[in-house]
């Protein structure tokens, strides 16, 4: 067994620990009212943008994501929070040493012995959910499962689902297509995203990702025989049947989407397998991107 097929079969115990402890946190965590902006790179990046329409959704303030390289520092925020499963990521680091002093910020993070447990405020730390895959699975689930906890929107239901969509059988037919497409809607698109990501880095899969209604505006001219539509949450009135009309395979998202993001991390492993492909070691790739000063 692979890391990464390792680690990611444990993420409903990861789950059930990190909702236990999420009163614990709140301190740490964004506060209702507080305006926040959410910065992550990569995986992190994409549970930021879940988190921040999670959290804007239930009406606990306004909430942005950006990817840390893009954050806009001429904006005001009360916090901002930064994702990083190593601690060390350069773009990450950067954001939080300019709001030093005059923005609160919070890191959630997998390793204390890195940088970013002095460059932000506060830190959360989920040692238990860190990885030796490259490729990110349980941190980056355990992590807005926290952030789903502290909104109370995290359920048993949802670790139950995980522990489905760990044993289901994949769709007959589905690691044999050349081409992958996630869709989302609302906090879910940063899930869509995220699958999609997961299929390029464990499988060198040709994927893409969209907000569901926008799928229909121009994506899906490439949905055909042997190429995949998978929603992430409640698909818009009529779009399976537009996909089964290409002879598309569709599937549909009918567990929780987080659940269903642990299923679109079986299918990038199968497909890595599949292709005689180590998804413990992605080819250009590394835990953290280090930039040299």
């Amino acid at each position: 067994m692979s890391h990464v097929e390792d680690e990611l079969t444990s993420q409903p115990e990861c789950w059930t620990r990190v909702a236990a402890d999420a009163a614990g946190h709140g301190g740490a965590l964004p506060a209702p009212g507080e305006r926040v902006a959410i910065v992550g790179c990569g995986t992190s990046y994409f549970m930021a943008q879940a988190a921040a329409a999670l959290r804007e959704g239930a009406g606990q303030g306004e909430t942005d994501a950006f990817a840390a390289s893009e954050f806009p520092h001429g904006r005001s925020y009360d916090r901002v929070l930064a994702l990083t499963r190593s601690g060390t990521t350069t773009e990450v680091l950067d954001v939080l040493d300019r709001l030093k002093g005059r923005t609160r910020t919070t890191a959630v993070t997998a390793d204390p012995g890195t940088p970013v447990m002095s460059a932000a405020d506060d830190v959360v730390v989920l040692d238990y959910a860190d990885e030796r895959s490259v490729v990110q699975t349980r941190f980056a689930t355990t992590a807005l499962t926290l952030l789903r906890a502290h909104l109370g929107l995290h359920t048993d239901a949802v670790v139950a689902d995980a522990r489905t969509a760990l044993s289901q059988l994949l769709p007959e037919g589905l690691v044999d297509c050349t081409q992958f497409t996630f869709l989302g809607r609302g906090w879910t698109v940063g899930l869509a995203n995220e699958a999609g990501l997961k299929m390029r880095e464990a499988s060198l899969s040709w994927t893409e990702a969209y907000p569901a209604m926008e799928y229909r505006h121009g994506p899906i001219s490439i949905t055909t025989q042997g190429t995949a539509t998978w929603m992430l949450g409640r698909a818009p009135e009529g779009l399976a049947d537009q996909v089964r009309a290409t002879g598309g395979l569709w599937v549909d998202g009918g567990l929780d989407p987080l659940a269903e993001l642990v299923r679109a991390q079986r299918l990038a492993v199968a497909v890595a397998a599949a292709r005689g492909l180590d998804p413990d070691q992605p080819r250009h790739l590394t835990r953290s991107v280090i930039l040299a000063p």
